[in-house]
Formats: structure tokens, C-alpha cells, sequence
């Protein structure tokens, strides 16, 4: 597991992958693979934590994740920047 950060709000989060953690199956309470890669149909490509996503507009756009940002450890929201 490697350590980042969140690409629309910043925070830290765990990215799986590898032998280390290839028997977890989702298991872990959220603690490995807190993150996911977000490709968007222009081309962009994003790491963002889950409420980052689920912030996000079901057709989302690069502005949107521009405008994203933390409201505190467990939730973010599209702000008006």
C-alpha cells in the first residue's frame, strides 16, 4: 500500500495494490484502499477519496473536482470557488 493524497480535497489516503494486501477483499473497514482513480471521458484522471466521489455529479467534469474540498475527516462537498 502507498500513501497519497486525495486530488480533490487533499486528504491522505491508502492506495491498494500489490502482494500486500492482495487477500484483504474489501474487508478492512475501509482502512486499505481508501481511494480509487477517476478517468473522465475528456481524459483527465484523478485520485479521489470516496466522499470526494460521492460528492461528485454523476457526469462530473474537471471544474467539478477542481471545486472540491473538505469539510472535515468523513465528509467533502463541491464548493463554489
Amino acid at each position: 500500500m502507498s500513501k497519497d493524497s486525495c486530488d480533490g480535497c487533499g486528504r491522505t489516503v491508502t492506495v491498494s495494490g500489490g502482494i500486500a494486501n492482495i487477500w484483504s477483499f474489501g474487508t478492512d473497514a475501509g482502512t486499505v484502499g481508501t481511494a480509487i482513480t477517476l478517468e473522465l471521458d475528456d481524459g483527465g484522471s484523478y485520485l479521489l477519496c470516496y466522499p470526494c466521489l460521492e460528492a461528485l455529479p454523476d457526469y462530473p467534469t474537471d471544474e467539478d473536482i477542481d471545486r472540491l474540498e473538505q469539510v472535515d475527516g468523513e465528509t467533502s462537498r463541491v464548493g463554489s470557488r
